[in-house]
């Protein structure tokens, strides 16, 4: 057997290795979504906890009215609710739409923070370090500025957290507000749904393991001032303090039925930046945690620390490598004899690709649709190829980052 032919047999072990993870996540997820729509929705306790909703926003000017208007119509009771905007050093007209909001909304819990150059501008974990210096409330509850919750979004977290001590946060999800737009938006919704809340829906049914998503969730207040607040190093804060949470010994739970809608990137070129900035935090976040794979008392939480090590190191190696060599082979540069064989896999992992993400839309109303099918398969051969460059280059950030010692700060994301 030739040195191309081990690479290849490895390259497509560890592929088909996290294939098959993928679909148990997918069925062990799809039970979950049946679960929860079978079950009673958990209810308020008569006595409602005070809650501070923080949202941290950098030059959010499009978008940041919808979010606060959509923020004070929750099904709440406004009075058992704070509203925290933490405008940090904004240069658009932020401050004066949040001050027009304050004027017509002055009986409301709603404070605005505007920091500048030196007290803000630092990043999201220190704008929520901020604005957390300021709350009240016993349970916290972050949204991105880009966000209209539906109405009992809120409602969906507070029930469950209150209910289960071993909770420390409650997840909702997030959809694709804009995802009509264009080709690119609608490969973001099949993405969000399929790999995010099916993957976090299987992780829950089967290890009882969520990751916080960033926006829409809820955790308590004594947890943030134990663990002393978000990391301000942390780029991807949100998977960050969720392996703080679970080192406490709590869990991270998901409830599909709290609902936000967020606007998604709308250009390939806003959708780089902004998902090769959360793979550098991703990747900071592993390998901040890697040696509690050896840690017993992380006994809980190896199979995500082995997740997100699988994900951006060991699949995008072994997807590489065996591109590689399959066009090297084409070309006659190397031969290999499993080249067959591999594009045999190939196709079939193409299949049960297709097939299993066109599952996942089942569980949301208006995505079963035929059209969807040809997304998904064009998906595979465009979307998923332009992953591994995503991947790669926030390793290569990482990397120079830490090379260069370079400070946290905000990466924009452009609105539309």
């Amino acid at each position: 057997m030739t040195l191309a032919d081990i690479l290849m047999l490895l390259s497509v072990l560890c592929i088909w290795s996290l294939l098959l993870v993928n679909v148990v996540l997918i069925i062990a997820g799809y039970l979950y979504y049946i679960e929860c729509e079978t079950s009673p929705l958990p209810q308020l306790p008569r006595v409602l906890p005070f809650v501070t909703i923080m949202v941290p926003a950098h030059n959010e000017g499009k978008v940041i009215g919808k979010t606060v208007e959509s923020l004070l119509a929750l099904d709440y009771d406004p009075d058992r609710y704070e509203i925290i905007i933490i405008n940090d050093n904004s240069s658009d007209n932020s401050s004066e739409l949040l001050q027009g909001i304050q004027n017509r909304y002055k009986d409301r819990n709603l404070t605005v923070i505007n920091t500048d150059k030196v007290t803000g501008g630092k990043g999201k974990s220190n704008a929520l370090n901020i604005g957390f210096a300021q709350s009240k409330g016993e349970l916290i509850a972050i949204y991105d500025a880009d966000n209209t919750p539906e109405r009992k979004a809120l409602s969906y977290l507070v029930a469950e957290i209150v209910k289960d001590g071993s909770l420390g946060a409650v997840i909702g999800k997030f959809r694709t507000r804009n995802r009509n737009a264009n080709l690119l938006t609608r490969f973001i919704n099949i993405e969000t749904l399929s790999f995010q809340w099916m993957a976090q829906a299987g992780r829950w049914k089967l290890f009882k393991l969520c990751t916080i998503p960033g926006t829409n969730f809820i955790m308590r207040r004594s947890i943030v001032e134990q663990i002393g607040g978000w990391d301000v190093k942390a780029i991807a804060e949100d998977t960050e303090i969720s392996f703080r949470i679970y080192m406490m010994g709590y869990r991270i739970k998901f409830q599909p039925m709290s609902v936000t809608w967020e606007q998604e990137p709308q250009t390939v070129k806003v959708w780089f930046k902004q998902r090769s900035r959360w793979a550098k935090g991703n990747i900071y976040v592993i390998v901040k945690n890697a040696k509690l794979l050896f840690n017993p008392a992380a006994a809980r939480i190896r199979f995500d620390i082995a997740y997100f090590l699988s994900i951006y190191f060991l699949l995008l190696s072994s997807l590489l490598t065996s591109d590689a060599l399959l066009i090297l082979h084409a070309l006659g540069y190397v031969h290999t004899t499993l080249a067959g064989l591999s594009s045999f896999l190939w196709a079939l992992a193409i299949t049960l690709f297709v097939v299993g993400t066109y599952i996942t839309l089942i569980t949301e109303k208006g995505e079963l649709k035929l059209s969807n099918l040809w997304i998904i398969l064009l998906m595979y051969v465009s979307y998923c190829q332009m992953w591994m460059v995503v991947a790669a280059y926030g390793l290569y950030a990482y990397i120079k980052d830490q090379i260069l010692k370079r400070e946290v700060r905000w990466y924009k994301t452009e609105r539309f």
